[in-house]
């Protein structure tokens, strides 16, 4: 059986951790943060695990991650 490919758009936006949580970084950073606070900009940075439906259909995704 051939190898599965790794999802590169799924790669780019998510990181699996070593136990296995799938995180993922906030939207809305990139631009257009002039009107938005520094607060919000900050908060934006972090990252979130996402939810455990979600975080399945990403792990299908990514084989070898």
């Amino acid at each position: 059986m051939p190898k599965m490919k790794t999802h590169k758009g799924a790669k780019g936006r998510v990181k699996i951790t070593a136990r296995g949580k799938v995180m993922a970084s906030k939207p809305g950073k990139r631009h257009l943060n002039w009107h938005k606070s520094g607060k919000t900009i900050r908060a934006k940075g972090k990252k979130f695990a996402l939810a455990e439906g979600e975080a399945r259909r990403i792990r299908d995704l990514l084989p070898y991650e």
